[in-house]
């Protein structure tokens, strides 16, 4: 029986690699016919939505390099703010001011954004002020100024330990709900006032129609399918304003499978852009040849068939996953005369251990920090 399969069986394999070569062709055509750079592909969302949420994966260089130079596309195409997750919206005037002063106060900068998370040492965010500061100064005095938009809160990890439970976590997140509340920033300071916003924030954050899963032991198939996160919440009242975006990044495998790290879409995406000798683009997924390429990562967990238009709106190539880099480090973010505040308040501590120095905080921070050692296990087996 098994011998008389092996024909049809071999008869199968040059189908399936016909199948594959034409899917990249396909894409490698529909980019043809719809080059955009990455900045043109993201400003020309607002022609007909007011929010577009750009997903990275935190502290990868090249994401907040492009973030920059998006600011002065931006403003050309109605759009004067950025909005941001790092941030809390209690030092919001003081940020107003800071990107509006006279002269450019990094000590202020790096201050803002010690308050918000005490180990978030990356340049790359901090220079967004920096870059809003320096292209406000380029504006006459009457012209409409841009801004960052603080979405988050100061939250409070200092009584914090053990296992997360509601008790605890009402103290920690003492202003409630950390998606509704940047929701309710959203609607108070973009959608009342008729204006429209960049927000940068991480992937779990951004989704909009996508249901992200985890295990349920009473759901259907053992899947509990969330709609509650930011860009759902925005999605579910306003669908016809909002637009995810995805920047190209590795995907989590399915739990308990290796590699950890994979290529999104299996591979093709890298595949297929390596052969345009990966120039940067961006591209829609909806309805495109590049959304119809099959994905079984863990976001393809629950939902059947699955492929890259499911979860994203449109999408942003850079580089390859192991060509893109870390941020910029800011040596006088965490020092000795700050150590105590930063301790007091460091971020998650259940993921990893509050650390005990100053040194080992630090150790931690880099090892976070060090993207290429990070991006080399993707696909790595």
């Amino acid at each position: 029986m098994f011998k008389k399969a092996i024909p049809f069986l071999l008869m199968l394999v040059p189908l399936c690699l016909f199948s594959q070569s034409e899917a990249i062709d396909q894409s490698i055509d529909y980019l043809s016919k719809n080059k955009m750079s990455p900045q043109e592909y993201i400003a020309s969302k607002f022609a007909t939505k007011d929010i577009v949420l750009l997903s990275e994966e935190h502290r990868v260089k090249e994401n907040l390099e492009l973030v920059k130079s998006l600011i002065p596309v931006l403003y050309k195409n109605g759009v004067t703010i950025i909005g941001m997750e790092f941030g809390a919206s209690e030092n919001q005037k003081t940020l107003d001011s800071l990107i509006l002063a006279p002269e450019y106060n990094e000590d202020l900068a790096r201050k803002l954004m010690f308050n918000y998370n005490s180990g978030w040492v990356f340049k790359g965010y901090t220079d967004l002020y920096k870059a809003a500061w320096l292209f406000n100064k380029s504006l006459s005095k009457s012209a409409k100024k841009f801004r960052i938009l603080n979405l988050s809160y100061r939250y409070n990890w200092s009584s914090f330990s053990g296992a997360r439970t509601p008790e605890k976590m009402k103290k920690v997140f003492y202003k409630g709900n950390t998606e509704a509340y940047r929701f309710g920033i959203v609607e108070k300071e973009i959608i009342a006032k008729g204006e429209k916003i960049l927000i940068l924030t991480g992937d779990i954050h951004a989704f909009t129609r996508y249901k992200f899963p985890v295990y349920d032991f009473v759901g259907e198939d053992f899947v509990r399918l969330e709609n509650g996160y930011f860009g759902n919440l925005l999605y579910a009242k306003y669908p016809q304003k909002v637009y995810s975006i995805l920047l190209h990044k590795p995907f989590m495998n399915l739990p308990d499978t290796k590699p950890f790290w994979i290529s999104p879409a299996n591979g093709m995406i890298e595949a297929l852009m390596q052969k345009r000798n990966n120039e940067p683009v961006g591209f829609d997924l909806v309805n495109t040849p590049l959304g119809k390429l099959r994905d079984d990562s863990y976001y393809s967990m629950g939902h059947k068939n699955f492929t890259l238009e499911d979860i994203y709106d449109g999408y942003v190539f850079l580089k390859p996953i192991k060509q893109l880099s870390g941020c910029d480090i800011d040596t006088a973010f965490l020092t000795e005369k700050n150590w105590e505040q930063a301790l007091d308040n460091v971020a998650d501590p259940d993921w990893r251990p509050r650390p005990k120095s100053l040194e080992e905080y630090w150790k931690q921070i880099l090892e976070y920090a060090d993207v290429p050692k990070i991006y080399s296990e993707v696909d790595k087996k």
